[in-house]
């Protein structure tokens, strides 16, 4: 018998998960007012404005809708009114034909004109219908000449439009579906349904505000506009708009026409014959003469689903068919597109989708060179540094490359002096094809235009090439792909002997690894961390046993091991603690303190000389190994527990109270008598 609850209790929970978002909304609010009695709504009013919203959770926090301030108010809930002398709104509305609910829930001018175009019997007689109504606001808001043409001609006009409101069956929220259609009942003609995420539902664009008020002959929706006829697809639209006149030119070259005839239901984001002029000849022309630009252009233009202006009450991310992204979003009554208020002329209808008008072009990433992707970034100050070095051709063409680019941060104290070595070092930082740092593997070689070889480094939490690991997501160009980088790169120009015996700092440790017979290991092919002392780190050694350490080849050979590990750490990878095995045997510990590298909490000097077979990291100090440190009572080797029981006195005094611990506080104190004496 225990079981039937539980299965109660599992259709409950189903039919609450199975609630439209429309649904799920209202009773948000629901819950938001319940306070203020039985069936009571809490909902959020734009300031200034007529308009209210049910919200969700996010927007009743925020107190925002569009990014304008709003104000709650408390209204009985769709379908219920209030009793004189009793809180809350206690009593539904009295069902009656659709004709005498119209007049009811906020659309007596719908009504009047169902009375003046004859329709009036129809919805007060027997039958089963829905019907669309727009509310007195939204029917005052047409121009007088539209109104005009609709109630003359003998109210034909007006009967035609009443119908195209209606549906011959009875339709309630959770049956309007995202991107159906439903058949009027003027001419069987297409309503085009949208249901959002967010809760708003739209009739051909058009908002629902108060749903599902039954009649006894049908359901009565209230929405916030009229609605018309739509019988033009996409392309036709594009075809008979004089504004879209170098869009429909762009559409034919790239053979997206069959796509916008097509079944389907699209946003068309249409760039207007001002929005192209806005681009700089020479930019456009290239584009509308390479095919695959154009196409990529275009699709960047169209969202995958239709969105009305009416669903967006805050910033949302939407897909395009190009598989980039664009930020939809709203200020006031303005639409936005990326944060900027570009759209000209919203939800215009079409039978597989909705037209917004767009007054400049959105060109995506794909369809820009790497001249254009760096300047729009935070890399903009590299663009600078390569056209003044003359390389602009390879950020301009179609040669397949990929640029690591500093971000601006590297050139705060300004654009270093372009010489011969610099342009060349410029020339390393462009490398050979067009990659995606998601395919780069750790270990990997890439070829320069400036003929120089660079290893790829994959790390837990970054990802660097030599010394410059990636600061941001790829950008990719048509032909180009931007890695924008932390640091100028430094390529290695030779092994790590070549690079100390170069450096004059070095002298000392050069001499060190020689006397040990360790100059062979450092000049093989490997991947090694070195951090070597400098001369300075030698000369704080007290001369006694600087001179014992280097007289003995083995003990030396022991220490200089102890600064190099067998793997390649470059700074960029140290975010927290790292443990390298030495090759001597003990671990170093490498971190980032004040965004100076420290090795055993000793500072670096400088980090990141790369080196063919490893990098090189500059210390003050040489460091010791464990077993090499002096110990805190003579040479002789520290007990661990005695240490321990050294440092904890004050447990001592519990551990003599306590009969369990007392043998174990004696026998500790025999041996630490023992050690002493």
């Amino acid at each position: 018998m225990a079981r039937v609850p539980l299965l109660l209790l599992a259709l409950g929970l189903a039919a609450a998960a199975a609630k439209s978002p429309y649904q799920q909304v209202l009773q948000h609010s629901r819950l938001r007012g319940r306070q203020h009695g039985p069936n009571v709504c809490a909902v959020q009013k734009l300031i200034g404005t007529n308009r209210k919203y049910f919200t969700n959770c996010k927007q009743w926090y925020q107190r925002k809708i569009c990014g304008k301030s709003t104000v709650i108010s408390y209204e009985c809930c769709p379908g219920y009114e209030k009793v004189p002398g009793e809180k809350g709104c206690p009593a539904a509305l009295p069902l009656s034909n659709i004709y005498e609910t119209l007049g009811v829930v906020g659309s007596a001018t719908t009504q009047l004109y169902s009375d003046r175009s004859n329709l009036r019997p129809e919805i007060e007689g027997p039958g089963s219908f829905t019907i669309f109504a727009p509310s007195n606001e939204a029917w005052a808001s047409l121009s007088a000449e539209t109104l005009d043409s609709l109630v003359s001609n003998v109210n034909i006009e007006l009967l035609n439009a009443l119908r195209y409101h209606m549906v011959d069956k009875r339709v309630l929220t959770d049956d309007l579906k995202h991107g159906t259609t439903l058949n009027s009942m003027y001419q069987n003609l297409p309503i085009q349904i949208h249901h959002y995420p967010n809760g708003i539902v739209t009739v051909n664009c058009a908002r629902l505000l108060k749903a599902d008020h039954h009649a006894t002959n049908g359901v009565v929706h209230v929405i916030d506009k009229v609605i018309a006829t739509t019988t033009n697809t996409i392309q036709q639209i594009i075809e008979t708009e004089d504004s879209l006149e170098t869009l429909r030119a762009a559409v034919a070259a790239s053979d997206l026409n069959s796509l916008l005839e097509s079944e389907g239901q699209y946003t068309l984001l249409a760039p207007t014959n001002e929005a192209f002029e806005k681009i700089p000849r020479e930019t456009l022309n290239r584009i509308l003469g390479d095919p695959e630009a154009l196409r990529d252009l275009l699709n960047h233009h169209i969202l995958k689903s239709a969105m009305c202006a009416e669903a967006i009450i805050a910033g949302l991310t939407m897909e395009t068919l190009e598989g980039t992204t664009l930020d939809v979003g709203c200020s006031g009554e303005e639409l936005t597109l990326n944060g900027r208020p570009i759209i000209a002329n919203k939800d215009v209808l079409a039978t597989n989708g909705v037209v917004h008008f767009v007054n400049e072009l959105l060109i995506p990433d794909s369809a820009k060179t790497l001249f254009e992707l760096a300047q729009e970034s935070e890399v903009s100050k590299s663009t600078e540094f390569f056209r003044q070095a003359g390389l602009s051709s390879h950020l301009t063409g179609s040669e397949r490359v990929t640029l690591l680019a500093p971000v601006n941060e590297v050139f705060k104290d300004g654009l270093p002096v372009i010489d011969s070595n610099m342009r060349n070092l410029l020339l390393n930082h462009i490398v050979k094809d067009q990659l995606s740092s998601k395919y780069l593997y750790h270990g990997q070689k890439l070829q320069t235009l400036g003929d120089k070889e660079l290893r790829v480094f994959v790390y837990r939490n970054n990802l660097c090439i030599e010394n410059a690991c990636i600061a941001a997501h790829d950008k990719r160009g048509r032909f180009g792909t931007l890695f924008s980088v932390d640091k100028m790169l430094t390529p290695p120009t030779g092994s790590v002997m070549d690079v100390l015996k170069a450096d004059h700092r070095f002298s000392t440790l050069v001499a060190a690894i020689q006397s040990a017979g360790l100059t062979e290991n450092l000049n093989r092919p490997g991947t090694f961390t070195v951090f070597a002392p400098t001369n300075e780190a030698f000369r704080a050694l007290p001369q006694g046993e600087l001179n014992k350490l280097m007289g003995n080849a083995k003990e030396l050979a022991n220490i200089l091991k102890f600064h190099v590990a067998d793997e390649i750490l470059v700074s960029g990878a140290v975010n927290a603690l790292v443990r390298l095995k030495s090759m001597q045997g003990d671990k170093l510990e490498v971190s980032m303190k004040n965004n100076v590298i420290h090795i055993n909490k000793e500072p670096v000097a400088e980090s990141d000389i790369m080196a063919t077979n490893g990098v090189i990291y500059a210390v003050n100090s040489v460091l010791q190994p464990q077993a090499s440190r002096p110990q805190e009572r003579g040479d002789e080797p520290a007990d661990p527990a005695l240490e321990i029981f050294k440092q904890a006195s004050a447990l001592s005094k519990v551990s003599q109270r306590n009969p369990r611990l007392a043998p174990v506080y004696s026998r500790l104190l025999a041996r630490m008598k023992e050690n002493s004496g």
